[in-house]
């Protein structure tokens, strides 16, 4: 079983953070059209789904509450 508020949370970093970080790296490369951005906003919110379930996986290991239950 997984956290899901806690992923939930994780996620919507991890996805503000990765589409931020793939935007400006397709902008300044020259990607700048609308259907650039769209595809890059897109693999942004799928990589980011394996990396908020690594974080959400550590953070629930370092807190205990892996479950979703409180400690």
């Amino acid at each position: 079983m997984m956290n899901w508020p806690l992923f939930s949370v994780t996620y919507s970093m991890a996805a503000t953070v990765t589409v931020g970080l793939f935007m400006i790296a397709a902008l300044l490369t020259g990607f700048n059209e609308i259907r650039h951005i769209q595809v890059v906003v897109v693999i942004g919110f799928l990589v980011s789904i394996p990396t908020a379930l690594f974080f959400t996986k550590k953070i629930g290991s370092i807190t205990g509450n892996e479950e979703g239950r409180k400690a």
